[in-house]
């Protein structure tokens, strides 16, 4: 049984003077499975995720959220909507710690009058909160309180994987192994499943085709502002998935069982 669609973009346009990013294309996430994003320079893959998740409005056609018509006018739009997304520069403050920078921008409150009229924030619950967190997501660090930019690579990577698990509906993750070594990269990739096991679907834009090949359930091709194919890694070789993406093999030559 198919699992049904949560993300979903139709039509979707964006022009950019006279560059035409997206030129109706079209997207689907369906629950509880990792969708990857491939595509050359210029495919429309970056202006697709910033579509979704707020970043750019586009021109013309819709986005759809668990069957319901959406628009995003901004990232917070998105993240109001329960979509968190990890960016390639990580976006965390280094000068923070740890539980700050997981509740950047949903920080709680104490409760009764301290909170609500002084404003006081809660400190010893977020820091609770954090070590559940990533305790359940398994990503070592020392402490809490330490500051981001104490960590490693890989470790700092894993801060902002856990900020986006606090998401409703989707995490977006944007070449999250891009500037990680080979053994920081496979705690990424350990870190999508384990967002994926606790029950959000994961759209991980990736250039990196082993990775890809390694935790998508399906792969999105993305060429010339459209949607090419959507391919079955099970089913499909890495260099006809690349051949599909360059235009060098079309869609339809593919065995039927390759498309998904």
């Amino acid at each position: 049984m198919t699992a049904p669609i949560v993300l979903e973009a139709r039509g979707l346009v964006k022009r950019f003077g006279h560059v035409t990013a997206l030129d109706g294309t079209d997207f689907e996430l369906r629950a509880g499975e990792v969708l990857a994003v491939i595509g050359d320079n210029g495919a429309g893959k970056s202006s697709l995720i910033k579509a979704l998740s707020g970043a750019i409005v586009p021109d013309e056609g819709a986005i759809f959220l668990d069957g319901l018509a959406v628009t995003f006018k901004s990232p917070m739009d998105a993240r109001r909507a329960g979509i968190e997304t990890v960016y390639q520069d990580l976006a965390v403050a280094p000068a923070m710690t740890i539980a700050e920078n997981l509740f950047l921008g949903r920080e709680l409150r104490r409760a009764g009058v301290l909170g609500s009229v002084f404003r006081m924030l809660d400190h010893q619950r977020m820091i609770r909160e954090a070590r559940t967190l990533l305790a359940e997501l398994q990503i070592d660090v020392r402490s809490m309180t330490q500051a981001v930019e104490t960590l490693s690579g890989g470790q700092r990577q894993g801060v902002a994987v856990a900020r986006s698990a606090f998401a409703r509906h989707v995490v977006i993750m944007d070449e999250p192994t891009a500037a990680l070594g080979v053994k920081e990269g496979s705690m990424v990739l350990d870190l999508i499943r384990r967002v994926k096991a606790r029950g959000l679907p994961v759209v991980l834009i990736s250039h990196n085709m082993p990775h890809v090949f390694e935790v998508a359930d399906r792969i999105h091709v993305a060429r010339l502002g459209k949607r090419a194919a959507v391919l079955d890694p099970r089913h499909v070789s890495m260099s006809d998935a690349v051949a599909v993406m360059t235009g060098a093999m079309r869609p339809d030559q593919l065995a039927t069982e390759a498309l998904a």
